[in-house]
Formats: structure tokens, C-alpha cells, sequence
């Protein structure tokens, strides 16, 4: 389906508008800068956004959820779809914000045999028939594989997937088949290998928890007691 003309803002209006979003992340603690950090590739960078920390000041969730939608406002839409805790708290806030005032649904991300999958619930199938206008929401964007499979997905169920808003966009040639995206942030960080690494020659000390985050950094758990 061909999109309505789009209303965006100017370039200058959108790169005032990415740094204000960088320093709300700041904020929250979800993006480090101007630092030496093992990443869980194994390279080494000066940035960081924890993923796990994106969405956890409402008030600014709720703000993009609403920047994403008014974006898509001119669009028509049924179904807002996402994945994960993070995506699934801002689309909630898209679809909220959004004129047409979509449901929302969302699929499981696992592994089989080693490879990424989407399931989304069979309760859910009833909502995505033939033409359903389904926007596919996410918080961080890199290569598109998720996206792609959320595409494949929604289109097997005979919708249409109009377009895709995410708060950050990693990687500028993300693979999405072809659809719209609008982020509010677009930006790639260096990334750079350990054996010729600046930061490390320039004596900067390496900060290794997030690559090792599941030693370093054990969630909290209570079980529950046994009955006797």
C-alpha cells in the first residue's frame, strides 16, 4: 500500500530532537558515553545502551510512544504488534496515543535449533486477518532479523504491515524488506577490536560488566517456600 505523504519534521528539527532523546537516556542510565566498554561481541567501544533500562522512566516511554505516533497518525491502523518487556511498554504507549486507536498484541522472541524465532499466541490469531493495518513497534533496532520475522509473520495471517517505529535505530542499512521506518534516534557508535583498540592505549580502564552481565550482575529471585 502506498503511505500518505509524509509530514515529518526537518532534518534540523530531527537531529535537535535525537539529542534530546540521547540526554533523556542519559537520564535513565540506558546510554553511556565517552567511556571504555567490553561489549558482549567482544569488542571494545566509548558507548553503550543498556536495553534492559530504555523504558523505565514512564513519562518519557509515554512522550516517544506518543512522537512515534503522531508520526503514523495519518496512517490507519488495527493492530500495533512488538516483542519483548521494552517494546511491548512503548508500543502499549503507541497504541494509546495513536488517533485510530490500535490493539495491541505481541509475539515471544526464542531459539530453536539455535535459531531466532516469533510465536506469536494462537488467541492472538483472530486480530490480524486479511488487510489488517498491523504497525510494528520496537525499542531498539539493529540488523532488522526480529523485524523481518515479525513482517513474515504478520503477512502469513494475510495483514499488512505498514510501517515500523522504534526508538533507536543502530545500524542505517537495517534490513526491514522494504517497509517505512521512523526512529528517533539514529546513531551507530564505533565499535572497534580489542587488539587495536585507542581507548586502550590510550590507558582508559575497561569496563567489562556488561559483557559479563549474567556473572556480574545476578538477578533478584524469591522462591516459593515447599509445602511440607
Amino acid at each position: 500500500m502506498t503511505p500518505p505523504p509524509s509530514k515529518g519534521a526537518s532534518a534540523v528539527d530531527a537531529d535537535v530532537r535525537e539529542r534530546i532523546h540521547l540526554e533523556i537516556l542519559k537520564r535513565t542510565g540506558a546510554y553511556i558515553e565517552n567511556d571504555h566498554i567490553l561489549l558482549p561481541s567482544g569488542h571494545h567501544s566509548a558507548e553503550y545502551i543498556d536495553k534492559t533500562l530504555v523504558t523505565t522512566e514512564p513519562s518519557f516511554t509515554e512522550g516517544i510512544g506518543a512522537v512515534i505516533a503522531k508520526h503514523y497518525a495519518e496512517w490507519p491502523l488495527d493492530v500495533v504488534l512488538s516483542t519483548g518487556p521494552g517494546a511491548l511498554l512503548l508500543s502499549h504507549c503507541v497504541a494509546r496515543a495513536h488517533p485510530s486507536r490500535p490493539i495491541l498484541l505481541y509475539a515471544n522472541k526464542t531459539l530453536a535449533a539455535g535459531k531466532r524465532q516469533v510465536v506469536l499466541h494462537a488467541e492472538f490469531h483472530q486480530f490480524i486477518k486479511e488487510n489488517t493495518k498491523v504497525l510494528i513497534v520496537e525499542d531498539l533496532v539493529t540488523m532488522g532479523a526480529t523485524l523481518r520475522l515479525l513482517i513474515t509473520l504478520v503477512e502469513q495471517l494475510g495483514g499488512v504491515v505498514v510501517g515500523i517505529g522504534c526508538l533507536w535505530q543502530r545500524h542505517p542499512k537495517a534490513d526491514v524488506s522494504g517497509k517505512p521506518i521512523f526512529s528517533l534516534v539514529k546513531h551507530r557508535f564505533p565499535v572497534y577490536d580489542a587488539g587495536s583498540c585507542p581507548l586502550c592505549k590510550q590507558g582508559i580502564p575497561l569496563r567489562e560488566e556488561f559483557a559479563k552481565r549474567r556473572q556480574a550482575r545476578k538477578p533478584s529471585m524469591v522462591k516459593e517456600e515447599e509445602k511440607s
